[in-house]
């Protein structure tokens, strides 16, 4: 999130293999697929979040799946990830881009990190919310 994207997948991997039990190990493969998504390698990041989907049951990855469906235009995946997201935190977190933008990644509000990373996941994130259905307010 410091935007030394490219040297974050190195490192992430670095720590799944030095604690590939970790009770965490869903946010590993999450930053992995967020790290993927920022770079456009749409394939990698549906590995990786698939994984973390996996690991435990947490709606970062079913948001990053529905994004990354909307990008690619496959609007059923798209739709049905958004849906899961939106169950798994019936809060209203997932209902708008501006309430996504407002609860932050990882609960940090407002954060997407700095200027070139925010916009990157405005690019990528953001636009494929919306391509998959979701509205701006």
């Amino acid at each position: 999130m410091t935007g030394s994207i490219e040297d974050a997948i190195p490192l992430v991997e670095q720590a799944i293999r030095l604690s590939p039990r970790d009770p965490l190990i869903r946010l590993f493969y999450t930053n992995m697929g967020i790290a993927h998504l920022l770079q456009s390698h749409t394939d990698e990041a549906i590995l990786w979040f698939e994984k973390a989907r996996g690991a435990a049951v947490f709606a970062f990855p079913y948001s990053f799946l529905a994004a990354i469906y909307g990008l690619r235009g496959e609007t059923d995946k798209a739709a049905a990830n958004l849906a899961e997201a939106r169950r798994q935190f019936p809060d209203g977190r997932y209902s708008s881009i501006a309430r996504r933008k407002a609860q932050g990644l990882y609960s940090i509000p407002g954060y997407w990190g700095v200027p070139r990373v925010a916009a990157l996941f405005e690019a990528a994130y953001f636009a494929g919310l919306r391509k998959a259905g979701m509205p701006e307010e």
